[in-house]
């Protein structure tokens, strides 16, 4: 309920009556509805308005209601009671509830008691935003399905439905002594040239899958299912989401939207600037301008940002702020200069219920829109709309121009022979590569081209470059979508060039999968992912089979997984956090992969009654930090009795069920499908290794950690961490551990075991070259070895985190104070060196800096010297702690 308080209804009556003779006329039929806006009952008005009678005739009683309706919202407007919102809101559901009531009126005609099943009207425009104005018109798309359209026996069901569609004309736009409800205009329908005024659900559908044009994909943003079988038309707009929202950014969208608006430039002929007979809806910096600039971003982007697909002008920037592509003070201006011009805009439509947008040419007749709208005069008016036109103008033409093409530096004289390659080379592509046989895609490269060559010229290696971006574009489905991105965002081009320079595993991932440029614009790629809550929702987001939920888990884990690298390669986080969020996104993979195979699983075998499957993740998987490269290491367990049977159509036994179940979930993780590869899925470390089941009972695990488990065994799981499964069931399985873990063992048994399984990978893992932090004498291996070894001697220091395990060992003198960092500057070469030198040997150029920057390091030198100092510091501790010296060498 709106506060009135402030409202000065007197006013508002006496303006309307002084400036608006279509409002005094409506005041002068409807004298208890005057008296009763006199008192500031503004809401009892809005309700009077509703609850008209006509008697029978459902047109006389809409009619009378629009009477009510328009005269009870423009005093209460004009009083300063109704927000503009609210206005537009109210007008809105008064044609939801006219073509509800015209659609049965037209069906009872027919069929008596008949309900509006099988037959619906889609609000778009304004309608479907909820934004009509005074004397809007209304743009429904009537669709119907033919085998439940109420019809009589032998009606042909396409001609009942254009019977009921001439019948819903009628009732609204026909003009009687009452007047008309809205004038309604059906040419948003498909093909409207040739069509029926109402169209079959299915032939609706074929032609929006298979001949829909650009412009009605932006009129399906602010769709909505408004009137009739509401359920079947949400349904209808369901299936047509994906023409609507592209799953990759669409910048086609914004080269669609400068073409309309050259056109429309083009063909309006008023003037460019706020003045007589100016046009606020398509004059320049007007309200199409601003309803264009957020309905165009969110085409680009709302097929990647569901929180985008919002219908309203105010709603759409407000969300596009939320999500970092306009600014928070673009988004406010842009709102509300909207709301602003929406009001003046009510005030012309209010004088002479007239469906205008401009401007009188009189001056006297501004004067009086002025007035009207409690303004000294028309010149106040005009400055007003000057000031707004002029920064919307300027917001929207920049968006249409990007941030513009940079100019082109001077490339210095060294570079000539570099830059006559590119040249040289780029003439060639359009030979060579078929992603720029057309010519929109030609005309996108031209437009860009100065600022392509620039930026390969600074490359570090121009040629290795190009090479790796000629790959990109072969790969992508046309080139306009890629150039246009570079266009309007100019320092992605560097960005992406550094990428495919600096971090091959990045740059053949990419050409593979191109889509993830996307990303990189997003004002959110360089976070890092959120909780595994939050990163598994983003995950489930998937309507559809099996297949579909894996592809869905695939696509997540690619697009975080290269923007994580891209963070890395942009020095944007710790080395250390980026491991991090890997570990969370695998997490994620792993409990909406397992959660996807169980329900495909149990949907033929059925379940279990009191058991469940659990997964135990190790290695780096457990300890929560991975690298690019990483695989998972699990083991698969279960809880429950072992001859238990599975009540579904084909029962198994507990151990055969959940062996079969943990290879379905396995391939969930690890099976490449036509969104890419997940993780390679290592189980080895299970109970008797590959000689043993892939799934064991929780007992029998149990029984063989305290029995029959090597030392190194015990090593493991010293990093493990319950990560699938029932609550209860995993707090079960961290207790064998935690009491497997801290039970005593012989000293002297225990440092033979270590070092004997360390003099094992010795011979038979050689590392990869002098950055292989892993594998190195004083690595990250030898580093495991010292803290696992304390932690079984002495019982303490147990966390799958060896960060905390390191302080805790620490803090009980175990180890010297500066191992910490020692091991945290090996992780982060480990976490570095799997993009940026992925073969263990120092790179090249750039790469150098941006691996030493990773790590921590003023520059590559002062890099190597510090992993020597770690690696001594770590080679100090094996000596102090297995009383055997450890060779270090360069």
């Amino acid at each position: 309920m709106a506060d009135h308080s402030q409202a000065d209804w007197t006013g508002a009556l006496a303006r309307a009556r002084a400036h608006a003779p279509f409002l005094a006329l409506a005041l002068d039929r409807q004298p208890e509805l005057e008296a009763m806006l006199a008192e500031g009952r503004g809401e009892a008005a809005l309700a009077h308005a509703r609850t008209l009678d006509g008697g029978n005739d459902v047109g006389v009683a809409l009619r009378c209601e629009r009477w009510a309706l328009a005269s009870a919202l423009a005093i209460g407007d004009l009083a300063g009671a109704f927000p503009v919102a609210r206005v537009m809101n109210e007008l809105s559901e008064f044609a939801d509830r006219a073509l509800a009531a015209a659609i049965v009126e037209a069906m009872r005609r027919r069929v008596p008691e008949a309900e509006p099943a099988g037959f619906t009207a889609l609000a778009l425009g304004k309608h479907g935003a909820r934004e009509l104005n005074y004397s809007s018109d209304i743009d429904p798309i009537l669709l119907y399905d033919p085998a439940r359209l109420p019809k009589r026996g032998r009606d042909d069901a396409g001609e009942a439905a254009q019977r009921y569609a001439r019948t819903i004309l009628s009732l609204l736009s026909e003009q009687t002594q009452d007047g008309y409800v809205f004038r309604v205009d059906l040419r948003l329908r498909p093909a409207s040239e040739v069509s029926p005024l109402a169209i079959s659900f299915e032939a609706a559908l074929t032609h929006y899958e298979s001949s829909a044009i650009a412009w009605e994909r932006a009129a399906f943003i602010r769709a909505r299912s408004a009137a009739g079988d509401i359920e079947a038309g949400d349904t209808f707009l369901a299936s047509i989401a994906p023409f609507v929202w592209r799953r990759s950014l669409d910048f086609t969208a914004l080269e669609e939207i400068r073409r309309l608006t050259t056109r429309i430039r083009e063909h309006h002929k008023g003037p460019s600037e706020p003045g007589p007979a100016f046009d606020l809806k398509r004059g320049r910096g007007g309200i199409r301008e601003i309803e264009f600039f957020a309905q165009a971003q969110q085409l680009i982007h709302g097929g990647r940002n569901p929180a985008l697909r919002v219908r309203g002008t105010r709603a759409a920037l407000d969300a596009l702020a939320e999500a970092g592509i306009v600014s928070r003070d673009d988004a406010a201006l842009l709102g509300a200069s909207y709301d602003r011009l929406r009001v003046i805009e009510h005030r012309l439509q209010m004088i002479e219920d007239r469906q205008t947008h401009a401007l009188p040419k009189d001056a006297n007749a501004i004067d009086n829109v002025a007035r009207l709208d409690g303004l000294a005069d028309g010149a106040a008016l005009v400055d007003e709309l000057r000031a707004i036109s002029t920064q919307v103008a300027a917001r929207y033409d920049s968006l249409l121009a990007g941030s513009g093409v940079r100019p082109v530096r001077q490339v210095p004289a060294r570079d000539n022979e570099a830059v006559a390659r590119i040249e040289a080379r780029i003439d060639r592509w359009r030979d060579t590569l078929r992603t720029l046989r057309g010519s929109e895609a030609r005309a996108a490269l031209a437009a860009l081209r100065p600022v392509l060559v620039e930026a390969l010229a600074g490359a570090p290696q121009p040629d290795s470059a190009m090479t790796r971006l000629e790959a990109i574009l072969a790969s992508v489905p046309t080139a306009i979508n890629l150039f246009r991105l570079f266009e309007a965002r100019p320092g992605l081009l560097d960005q992406v060039l550094r990428v495919v320079t600096l971090a091959a595993p990045l740059a053949e991932a990419l050409g593979r999968h191109p889509q993830w440029l996307d990303g990189m614009i997003d004002a959110r790629a360089l976070d890092l992912p959120g909780p595994v809550a939050e990163v598994a929702r983003q995950m489930r987001r998937a309507s559809g089979d099996y297949e579909r939920r894996l592809d869905r888990i695939r696509e997540v884990v690619g697009e975080q997984r290269f923007a994580l690298g891209v963070q890395l390669v942009e020095a944007q986080h710790d080395p250390l956090e980026i491991g991090a969020g890997l570990a969370r996104v695998a997490e994620a993979a792993l409990e909406t992969g397992a959660t996807a195979a169980i329900e495909e699983f149990t949907a033929v075998h059925g379940r279990i009654a009191g058991s469940g499957l659990l997964v135990l993740g190790l290695g780096r998987l457990g300890g929560g930090v991975l690298t690019n490269a990483s695989d998972l290491d699990v083991i698969y367990l279960f809880t429950g009795e072992i001859g238990r049977e599975s009540d579904g159509k084909r029962p198994l036994t507990a151990s055969l069920y959940y062996n079969r179940l943990a290879q379905r979930v396995t391939a969930a993780l690890s099976v490449s499908t036509a969104a890419g590869a997940l993780y390679e899925i290592d189980t080895r470390l299970r109970p008797q290794g590959t000689q043993g089941p892939l799934a064991v009972s929780l007992d029998s695990f149990e029984r063989y950690q305290r029995e029959d488990a090597w030392t190194w065994e015990h090593m493991a799981i010293a990093r493990a961490r319950p990560l699938f499964g029932p609550p209860e069931a995993r707090t079960e399985l961290q207790r064998i551990i935690d009491e497997v873990l801290r039970q005593e063992r012989d000293p002297a048994k225990l440092r033979a075991d270590v070092l004997k399984m360390r003099g094992e990978i010795v011979a038979n893992k050689t590392p990869s070259g002098p950055l292989d932090a892993k594998l190195q004498r004083g690595g990250l291996v030898d580093c495991e070895f010292v803290v696992h070894y304390l932690q079984l001697r002495e019982r303490i220091g147990f966390s799958p985190d060896l960060g905390i395990a390191i302080d805790e060992l620490t803090a009980a003198g175990l180890l010297p104070a500066a191992f910490r960092a020692q091991h945290d500057l090996l992780t982060r070469l480990l976490i570095s060196a799997r993009l940026l030198a992925p073969d263990g040997r120092p790179p090249e150029g750039l790469a150098q800096e941006v691996l030493a920057q990773a790590c921590g390091a003023p520059d590559f030198a002062a890099l190597l010297r510090n992993i020597e100092e770690a690696r001594h510091g770590v080679a100090a501790a094996w000596a102090d702690t297995f009383d055997e010296t450890l060779e270090v060498t360069a």
